[in-house]
């Protein structure tokens, strides 16, 4: 069916129930986490061929869910707790059945959002949505024109971004703005805020790309941990003018750390980085059904398995993949993160940031406090790509992070001070801080010869 048939679809109603929220509630002795936000990436499908795109969107995934499934999915979530639904892809609304899904996910009382690149939300689609019930939308926009559309790889990008966003703002419903900062955008935050403050946004998330998917075969895009403390020199100006057009901004999971911008960046959320919730208030969903606790990666090491074999609950509650963070120690720390001052809160960060980059998580270079102290020392770090990527969809290639004197003459004469090799698959050694990794192996199972599961590999460097 299409759009329009879809739409004649949708139940006449007065209102919809209130919905629910992602807010989180202290556990009582004995209490299990339930989750609360669920990211679901309805169809792989997608407009664009964005450089840094995690799943590496195109076409759907095989045996995606049908419209049957994914309502019945819609009532597993609220059953399993769920306060609010965010539709992702590829692009949800490359299924015209996603109008469908949205009032489900309103008439069970969840809140329901979309993140979307926009390129071809045309104002019909909007309105449809919003009968359909949902309450917001957040228009990806990465920088100024030029660096958006070299990003998102499409001619036009941006202005249809920009223009998808009015229709949203038209149609009454809650228009926000997620940006990632790179190596391109880094320098482009102020004079992109102004603009958003003048499209009328009040909401922006703020994000890192990270080193998986295809920005593993553009490493050119990431952030160097170096650059960090001229980073957030920028996003204090950043700040001033949020506070100026009245935005507020929100940091997420991947930027900060307890630097001296850390309580600016989160007065809203706590005031200081809580801990990685995926698989204790946040749960992934890919558009085959397959239940993860990291919305933002994929494999393996973070799939806990197929809701149409298993279910939710089940999965939720037992699956080790989802259990991960709530489970871990701080042994499983490793390099400057096992002896930060901030580890035990902190737990070395966005494992999203950190596990696609060295393999597994558990040591974050791209840390505020970090590199700002290691400034102070007259010591940088910086990241080193050793492996590439297979081409698959949340796959990841392998990098160093190497700490070296900031002075350029100093570094030259001696060369870096210490090297974090990555290290090995949570596949192949579940808890503590591992040991480094044999590139050539890892190579070899990325090319398919060798499954990184697999008893055999990867092996200890001797």
């Amino acid at each position: 069916m299409g759009l329009k048939d879809i739409r004649r679809r949708l139940p006449v109603v007065d209102s919809l129930p209130p919905s629910k929220n992602r807010r989180i509630l202290p556990l009582e002795a004995g209490e299990f986490h339930r989750p609360r936000l669920a990211v679901w990436e309805f169809t792989l499908a997608c407009d664009q061929r964005c450089l840094h795109c995690g799943p590496r969107s195109t076409r759907p995934r095989p045996g995606e869910l049908s419209t049957d499934e994914a309502l019945a999915l819609v009532q597993d979530l609220a059953a399993c707790g769920v306060g609010e639904v965010v539709l992702i892809g590829g692009e949800a609304y490359l299924r015209d059945d996603f109008l469908l899904v949205i009032r489900a996910i309103r008439e069970a009382g969840m809140r329901c959002s979309m993140t979307t690149g926009g390129y071809n939300l045309t104002r019909e689609r909007v309105e449809a949505m919003a009968e359909a019930g949902i309450q917001s939308v957040s228009l990806s926009i990465d920088g100024l024109e030029e660096s958006h559309d070299y990003v998102r790889n499409r001619p036009h990008s941006w202005r249809r971004a920009f223009a998808a966003l009015g229709h949203v703002r038209e149609c009454g419903l809650r228009a926000t703005v997620n940006t990632q900062i790179n190596q391109r955008t880094r320098y482009e935050l102020v004079p992109l805020v102004d603009l958003l403050g003048e499209a009328g946004i009040r909401a922006w998330q703020v994000q890192l790309t990270v080193a998986h998917g295809n920005a593993a075969d553009h490493p050119d895009l990431i952030i160097q941990p170096y650059m960090l403390p001229e980073l957030f020199t920028e996003l204090e100006r950043t700040l001033d003018r949020c506070d100026h057009h009245d935005i507020a901004f929100y940091p997420a999971n991947n930027l900060g750390y307890f630097g001296p911008l850390e309580h600016r960046l989160r007065r809203r959320v706590g005031g200081h980085f809580g801990g990685c919730t995926a698989g204790t208030s946040t749960l992934g969903i890919e558009s085959d059904g397959a239940i993860k606790s990291c919305p933002t990666l994929g494999g393996p090491s973070n799939i806990g398995g197929s809701w149409r074999e298993h279910g939710l609950e089940a999965l939720w509650t037992r699956a080790p993949e989802l259990r991960y963070i709530s489970r871990r120690t701080l042994g499983d720390l490793w390099g400057y993160c096992r002896d930060c001052y901030y580890a035990e809160t902190c737990m070395a960060g966005c494992t999203a940031a950190t596990e696609p980059l060295l393999g597994r998580p558990g040591n974050n270079p791209f840390c505020h406090h970090r590199a700002q102290d290691l400034a102070d020392r007259g010591m940088r770090e910086r990241i080193e790509q050793v492996a590439p990527s297979a081409g698959r969809g949340f796959d990841n290639g392998l990098f160093r992070v190497l700490c070296e004197p900031l002075d350029p003459e100093e570094r030259r004469l001696r060369g870096p001070v210490s090297v974090d090799e990555p290290r090995v698959s949570r596949l192949v050694e579940p808890t503590g801080a591992g040991y480094p990794v044999d590139v050539e192996d890892f190579v070899t199972a990325q090319g398919g010869l060798r499954e990184l599961g697999d008893p055999r590999g990867p092996k200890p460097r001797t």
